[in-house]
């Protein structure tokens, strides 16, 4: 169907129009989740000192190298050393210095004998173990060098991440902010949940599959609910929220009925363009840019599997670019259908699947049908069965290709 336009042609186009968000100066716990846009080298050696691993005894390997339960050595104690102390104390041969977790180890010392394998004296110690040289002292640096890398561009700042970075001293990064993503779904049938619908009406869906699906791809989403079929109403909307907007997405209303009113209203600004792309579901398809900024706008298709479908093939990606990472695309996987299935000519199909490892292979079953209003079986399924534009048909047994939605498998 020469009409339409090819599903990988307009991805293209849309990722054309898209750049990374720009960076930001963040403290710490506001980098949560974001990415990391400079590569961080440590400034200081970790551990900083030579510190001790356990509570017990500093000393000199020579002189316990033969303690043991029959034969113990006793020490002198000539003082103590805490966490967060200097080591004033040098520890010369035949004595000791009590010392806690994390302090630094004296000068002189070679080795801690833990608190368990001694009487735990005060003026002085009963060692009933020998330790290895070196034991139970944690190295400088033997966890991080200074001028090592330590996380690179790209990261995404999780706990760890972030207690790395203010173990080296740092207490601001630069960062990639996740995108902030503002989702409107028009209809004047909608209804919230929660409500009780009129003759006509509907529970609304599709705001909570988008706001959900944006935020699972690392962006910070906005749902900004219901907006009826009314331009003026609908253009209040979209203006009122370019201003917390670094992507706006609508659902519904980009078909070619009387009151699709995303198209009749964002045909008149910006640089907003829509076109049918031969995919099934979500063949309606509009992207552009509205407002001062050039805020980048994607509108998506009313149905929920639909709009579930291009926002996963179309939306994800570029919240993807937007964060500057990769890979921008969800993994895909060979496997058996085990159930044959028909699909429409000159389409990309996007079935949704069960996708399942038996005996050390995929495979993978259809769920629900192909109408793009079977939201139920969206919630059953775990992936999406692409068939390409030139098969009609999907036999029993066949190998198809899979976009895999959820790692786990059952």
């Amino acid at each position: 169907m020469t009409d339409l336009k090819s599903v990988d042609q307009h991805l293209s186009d849309v990722l054309a129009g898209i750049s990374p968000v720009a960076p930001l100066d963040l403290q710490l716990l506001d980098a949560h989740g974001c990415i990391l846009a400079e590569t961080v080298t440590a400034e200081v050696d970790l551990p900083p000192f030579d510190n001790a691993s356990h509570d017990g005894y500093a000393v000199r390997y020579a002189d316990v190298s033969k303690a043991s339960p029959t034969a113990p050595v006793q020490l002198p104690v000539v003082g103590d050393v805490a966490a967060g102390s200097q080591a004033t104390y040098t520890v010369q041969p035949g004595l000791s210095v009590r010392i806690m977790t994390g302090a630094p180890v004296p000068v002189g010392a070679d080795a801690v004998v833990p608190l368990e394998w001694t009487d735990r004296g005060l003026a002085a110690v009963t060692i009933t173990q020998a330790p290895e040289v070196g034991a139970h002292i944690r190295r400088s640096g033997e966890d991080v060098h200074r001028g090592d890398a330590v996380l690179e561009a790209g990261t995404r700042l999780g706990p760890g991440q972030l207690g790395l970075l203010a173990a080296v001293g740092r207490d601001r990064v630069v960062v990639r902010p996740r995108p902030r993503v503002v989702i409107i779904s028009t209809g004047s049938e909608l209804v919230e949940p929660g409500t009780r619908p009129a003759a006509g009406q509907i529970h609304e869906s599709n705001s909570y599959i988008l706001t959900t699906a944006a935020r699972e791809a690392g962006a910070t989403a906005f749902r900004v609910g219901i907006v009826p079929d009314d331009s003026r109403t609908l253009m209040n909307a979209i203006e009122d929220q370019l201003i917390r907007a670094d992507l706006v997405l609508t659902s519904g209303g980009v078909s070619v009925g009387a009151y699709d009113v995303v198209k009749e209203v964002l045909s008149r600004l910006g640089t907003v363009t829509f076109e049918g792309v031969a995919m099934q579901p979500g063949k309606p398809q509009g992207f552009g840019t509205i407002g001062p900024d050039s805020t980048p706008i994607i509108t998506l298709p009313g149905n929920p599997v639909s709009s579930y479908v291009s926002f996963e093939v179309f939306v994800r990606p570029v919240i993807r670019k937007m964060l500057g990472v990769e890979p921008l695309h969800r993994p895909t996987v060979r496997a058996v259908c085990l159930e044959g299935f028909e699909s429409p000519a000159d389409k990309r199909q996007y079935m949704r699947g069960w996708l399942d490892v038996v005996d050390g292979r995929y495979v993978v079953r259809p769920v629900g049908g192909a109408g793009s209003h079977l939201v139920g079986g969206l919630a059953h399924s775990n992936c999406l069965i692409v068939v390409p534009e030139d098969a009609t048909e999907v036999p029993d047994g066949s190998a198809v290709e899979v976009m895999v939605l959820e790692r786990r498998l059952s």
